[in-house]
């Protein structure tokens, strides 16, 4: 008989109140795989976005939410040789399943935590930081010395990218819309902060390059930001396409892409660890480098039991966060 365990479960879409924790099988790991005891798991923007029936892909009913994971290797497969009972990973869960109390994965996609990281930071790490490292590093090529824009900077993708970009030694022009936001990207490297709920962000950007723009933009906001950040761009300045938390999908002015030539850059993380796990790893591995060296000290801000993920998903919804929301069993 198959053994049982807790999950959070949608069995229609709309509404985060519709989730409920329900007793369902556990799944056994089939040949190279291996199942994980869930010690936490990180909330997305796109989690908001599957359950409300919004996002580019849509999954099966019913469905588990959870897109980022991390717990200790509790069984293995056939043919798994990289993996053995005990390991502390963390996971990317493409397809969802993260809220819960045993996860399912690929032995190819796991990611070793270091001994200094716990559960619920290695929980949010996958998707905040590697998103932010993929992006700067191998999209848009982010050198020492550059001035890079993260607008969005207190999400958790955003304060990330804040962190991610003073560790490889750019200057970070960090911008959000409540103080409180700020003062947490403050404490993670950014060099100056706009709060364009109230300041004219170009104006900021002008003054604080000397008239020459930014060499960067990091975007994961969309709508007017976007637009106002495009404006502070630079010649031959890279943007930096992450996602529209705004809900607006910008209109980009090819105008200005060509006056100024500038590059607009795609950067899913997700697709891309998908096609090429091996490479994600590698990616992840470095960034692992990064946090071991301690560089980064990414924000866990809210941790909410199983039984209130609503809640969790709610305050994202709401955008009343900063850095990481965290589920655990």
């Amino acid at each position: 008989m198959a053994s049982k365990m807790k999950a959070v479960v949608c069995r229609s879409w709309g509404d985060p109140s519709a989730l409920r924790v329900e007793e369902i099988d556990a799944r056994r790991p089939g040949p190279g795989e291996v199942r994980i005891s869930v010690k936490a798991s990180a909330v997305n923007f796109a989690d908001t976005l599957i359950l409300a029936g919004k996002y580019q892909v849509k999954p099966q009913l019913p469905y588990i939410p959870g897109l980022e994971l991390a717990g200790e290797v509790i069984e293995c497969g056939v043919g798994v040789s990289s993996a053995r009972p005990g390991d502390r990973v963390l996971v990317w869960a493409r397809y969802g399943g993260g809220f819960a109390e045993e996860f399912v994965a690929r032995a190819s996609t796991l990611v070793p935590i270091p001994a200094t990281m716990d559960f619920a930071t290695a929980a949010g790490f996958f998707i905040g930081h590697g998103t932010a490292y993929f992006a700067l590093t191998r999209r848009a090529g982010l050198a020492a010395g550059e001035t890079l824009l993260v607008t969005g900077a207190g999400g958790g993708v955003g304060l990330a990218a804040v962190e991610v970009g003073n560790a490889l030694g750019a200057r970070v022009i960090a911008c959000a819309s409540t103080p409180e936001k700020l003062s947490m990207a403050a404490a993670r490297g950014a060099d100056l902060l706009v709060n364009y709920s109230c300041e004219n962000m170009r104006d900021s950007v002008r003054e604080y390059t000397a008239g020459s723009g930014v060499d960067v933009v990091f975007d994961a906001v969309g709508g007017e930001v976007f637009d106002h950040a495009m404006r502070s761009a630079a010649w031959h300045a890279r943007i930096l396409l992450i996602g529209f938390a705004s809900g607006t999908v910008p209109q980009i002015p090819a105008n200005i892409v060509l006056v100024k030539n500038i590059s607009i850059i795609s950067a899913v993380w997700g697709a891309e660890s998908e096609r090429d796990p091996a490479f994600a790893v590698s990616v992840m591995g470095e960034l692992m480098e990064i946090y071991r060296a301690g560089r980064l000290k990414p924000l866990v801000s809210t941790i909410y039991p199983l039984s209130e993920a609503p809640d969790a998903i709610r305050a994202i919804v709401e955008r009343r966060t900063v850095g990481k929301v965290v589920v655990v069993p």
